[in-house]
């Protein structure tokens, strides 16, 4: 297992963008992930609200470091499906997704996100997601 300095040190080698952009993992372990993007003005798009984009790569960054948090290092867990349903409008603050592993198996891996935007309980959306692992030797 890693922890979350570990987790989000992997995440900037593979991904230099996450560092760019300020993601930050803050805490792993028992299968979860909790992961932090920090607002910026670059991600709201028309009508005042963060982008869908925004909130997928956030919600991709937590599933991995989860699995990352969980398997160890597996650089090559990639996506194989996300599923988001956006729920209500983010507020232009820090976004907070809490990934949970809810089944791990041999080859693959499917998870649950909750976003939030940073302060509030409310749930902004719920993602849903498999991940394929790589094949141990």
């Amino acid at each position: 297992m890693l922890n979350a300095q570990e987790v989000q040190d992997v995440i900037y080698q593979g991904l230099p963008a996450a560092s760019e952009e300020g993601l930050r993992v803050e805490a792993v372990g028992e299968r979860r992930a909790r992961v932090r993007s920090p607002f910026r003005p670059s991600t709201i798009r028309p009508g005042g609200t963060l982008s869908g984009p925004t909130m997928m790569g956030l919600a991709d960054a937590a599933m991995y470091a989860a699995i990352l948090g969980e398997l160890g290092r597996v650089e090559m867990a990639v996506t194989q499906n996300l599923n988001i349903n956006f729920l209500s409008r983010p507020a232009q603050k820090d976004l907070i997704a809490d990934a949970v592993i809810l089944r791990l198996g041999r080859r693959s891996a499917v998870l649950e996100v909750q976003l939030f935007s940073e302060g509030s309980d409310e749930m902004v959306a719920h993602v849903t997601g498999t991940y394929a692992l790589p094949i141990s030797p």
